[in-house]
């Protein structure tokens, strides 16, 4: 095998690993943007819940953003799995 040959070959296992660590980058961006979004929704449901209770929103009004809510974090569990 010639020099040549043995560069390539080392720029070859440079460039898969440099392609690998940014697929697992971008997997754990990923991870992080899903999470900071069930996140956002638990707060809002909780957000609902304590005005509710001191009365800055109607019952109806809070049922209605209180489905909204949990319909989303529903179809956030059925996408990206169960929010723990």
């Amino acid at each position: 095998m010639g020099l040549l040959d043995k560069v390539k070959e080392q720029a070859q296992t440079v460039t898969q690993t440099a392609k690998d660590a940014a697929q697992k980058g971008q997997g754990k961006l990923e991870e992080i943007q899903q999470k900071r979004t069930a996140d956002a929704l638990l707060r809002d449901l909780g957000l609902v819940a304590f005005r509710t209770e001191v009365g800055r929103i109607t019952a109806e009004a809070s049922a209605a953003e209180s489905d909204r809510l949990i319909s989303a974090i529903k179809a956030h569990e059925l996408e990206h799995g169960q929010i723990d």
